[in-house]
Order: C-alpha cells, then structure tokens, then sequence
C-alpha cells in the first residue's frame, strides 16, 4: 500500500475516533465568565425588580441564553449593542453592519428564549 494511502487511512481513523470522543462529551455551556453572569444579572434585575423572585427568574436567563449561544458570540452581540448606542457616525456602523444584526440578533433569539422560559 502506498505511503500516502497509509497517512490518509490514519488520518480519516483520526477523524472518526475524534468525532466519536467528541459525540459523547457534553456540551458546554459553561463557558460563560462568573463576571458576565454577574453583570447580565445585575442588570436584569434592574430592570425587572430588585427582589429573590426577580434574582431567580435572572439567573435563570442567563443560563438559558449560555445553552444556546457561546460566550463569544454574547459578548460580540453585547459590544456591538453597546457602541451603537453612540450618536451618529460613530455609532452606525455597529448598528447597520451585517455582522452586527447577525450578532444582535442571536442574542434577541436566546434572550426571547430565555424569556419564555424563566419569566
């Protein structure tokens, strides 16, 4: 068997043990940092009500929205929501890009997510 033949057997065994370890571990959605947790808490309590009841239903939230999005992609949606809260030409570009509504928007689906199932 030629060498090259060999090296792409080994290769495609590589990819299947690989997709196999991969299939049975669990999906993260952890990968939130204790920070972010905390400040997207913070401020949906401040929205909603300080109280146990408001904490809950927050906390809640978050790990709904941590399920279904990864924290990259959060904190991208969060900045781009963040700069485009500046007026005019500053802050158009992070209101009107297409990376930024791709963004944004898989943020409002996770959080409309999270609303149905937490409040």
């Amino acid at each position: 068997m030629p060498i090259h033949r060999v090296a792409a057997s080994a290769f495609v065994a590589g990819i299947v043990a690989a997709s196999a370890a991969a299939a049975q571990q669990p999906t993260v959605s952890n990968d939130f940092p204790t920070v972010a947790r905390a400040d997207y808490v913070y401020g949906c309590m401040k929205a909603n009500g300080e109280t146990q009841e408001s904490l809950q239903r927050c906390s809640c939230s978050i790990d709904v929205i941590a399920t279904i999005i990864d924290y990259q992609r959060y904190e991208a949606a969060s900045t781009f929501l963040s700069l485009g809260l500046q007026t005019g030409e500053k802050g158009v570009l992070f209101r009107t890009s297409a990376q930024s509504k791709d963004a944004i928007g898989d943020l409002r689906r996770a959080q409309a997510e999270a609303e149905m199932r937490c409040f």
